[in-house]
């Protein structure tokens, strides 16, 4: 049997927690060269001049240029050229050459507001500094860098929140670096993505995007990047994050898709299914892997080959009292690394609303795997039971190596919980 008989094999063997074959498309890890993107439109070459100045309008007439003359990719060559939001129409891919950056605004003038998806509701908002809706083959790559520019806006944000404590995103708004929505076969490849206002990526209601060998970054000192999540996957099916490094003063990827009393009735909303995260590291962030706080159903995920340098969370389960949430058929393995809480599950209650509704919504999560980890952690085990608002089902342990200052570990709470070859051992003062 030859080698590529053998690779089709042990791929053939591969599946999602729920059985469901992982599609041959996953395995397709392969990044364009320019040369394959098309007619190329370089900023400079259309007087886009790395000179300080807002390119903005230029950069627009250029992509609608290259629409209508039957597609392309726009070229970010060395140097930087700031911008406020764009959007990509079908057929023009952008790339970004090494020693490269687009680089947004701080002025949030800059942006367009528009009716947009935010935090699980669609609302006037912000424009995302690249913004793409309904496109087939989308490609966003090359070894330069897209800059969100941020810090003036992340001073603002804090600032507001000295003054009112209670601030959201909404209250102080400011663009996301990445907003694609209803698109398919996307690709997001070598680029670093830093500094963003507020969310890095954003994708809502698209299938069949991944996301290769990416650097994405926000600080989260001297100044915290408020809200700077690297991928937020909303309502989308067949996502791959492969090879990426993710270091964000927030969530580094959450599964989205929607909040409220009855989000699971709204045709806005949706679940996330097949998503695909491995082989990536993480730097700081505040969940490695986070289902919530704006979501209704996550379905077949699996986050595996991964390593945490500095983590709050690995898994993350916010359950929402004022949203009906189910999160099945979750598998996290082969991990290593160090972080606050392996597991985290316990009700989220940020900007709570149950909008008139008298009862309460019930929420599940069940079957969830956590295997074949070696992992250091102040807490092992942090889940709340809490039958009124959610109900815990067929968790699966095995093969756990864990260093901890608390275990933490019952099964209280949870209907049905298998472990197998799991060794807690808890550090000097811990318990």
């Amino acid at each position: 049997m030859g080698n590529k008989a053998r690779e089709e094999m042990g791929r053939a063997e591969e599946t999602f927690p729920d059985g469901t074959p992982i599609a041959p498309w996953f395995y397709d890890v392969q990044v364009p060269a320019l040369s394959d993107l098309g007619r190329q439109y370089v900023l400079t070459q259309h007087n886009i001049l790395d000179d300080g100045r807002v390119h903005t309008t230029e950069i627009q007439q250029l992509i609608d240029q290259a629409a209508e003359a039957g597609g392309g990719v726009i070229v970010v060559p060395a140097g930087t050229y700031l911008t406020g939001s764009l959007f990509f129409r079908q057929g023009v891919n952008l790339y970004v050459s090494a020693g490269g950056t687009l680089k947004g605004s701080d002025d949030p003038a800059d942006y367009k507001l528009c009716e947009t998806r935010m935090e699980g509701e669609t609302c006037l908002y912000f424009a995302a500094l690249i913004n793409g809706d309904g496109l087939d083959s989308f490609t966003l790559c090359g070894p330069g860098t897209i800059d969100g520019n941020g810090l003036r806006s992340w001073k603002a944000f804090w600032l507001r929140r000295q003054w009112n404590p209670d601030c959201t995103n909404k209250d102080e708004q400011r663009p996301r670096l990445l907003y694609l929505s209803n698109c398919k076969n996307v690709l997001i490849a070598d680029l670093h993505l830093q500094n963003a206002h507020f969310w890095t990526t954003h994708i809502y209601r698209c299938s069949q995007v991944k996301y290769l060998n990416c650097h994405i970054f926000s600080p989260a000192a001297p100044v915290k990047a408020p809200s700077t999540d690297a991928i937020d996957i909303d309502a989308c099916t067949d996502v791959l994050v492969k090879n990426c490094y993710m270091e964000v003063n927030d969530d580094a990827v959450a599964l989205k898709g929607g909040k409220g009393p009855w989000a699971d009735q709204a045709p806005e909303n949706g679940s996330n299914e097949r998503i695909l995260i491995e082989d990536c590291t993480y730097g700081f962030c505040h969940g490695c892997l986070t289902c919530g706080s704006e979501s209704v159903h996550n379905r077949n995920i699996l986050l595996r080959r991964i390593k945490v340098l500095c983590g709050n969370n690995l898994l993350w389960l916010k359950m929402r009292p004022d949203t009906p949430q189910h999160y099945e058929y979750i598998t996290v393995e082969d991990i290593e690394g160090e972080m606050k809480s392996f597991l985290n599950i316990n009700p989220w209650t940020q900007f709570y609303d149950l909008k008139g509704r008298k009862d309460r919504p019930l929420s599940y999560a069940d079957h969830v795997t956590m295997r074949n980890c070696t992992c250091k952690c102040e807490t092992y085990f942090d889940v709340m039971p809490d039958e009124e608002q959610y109900r815990l089902s067929e968790f699966t342990f095995a093969h756990l190596r864990i260093k901890a200052k608390k275990d933490g570990f019952s099964e209280d709470g949870i209907a049905g919980v298998a472990v197998r070859d799991v060794q807690v051992e808890i550090e000097n003062g811990g318990n």
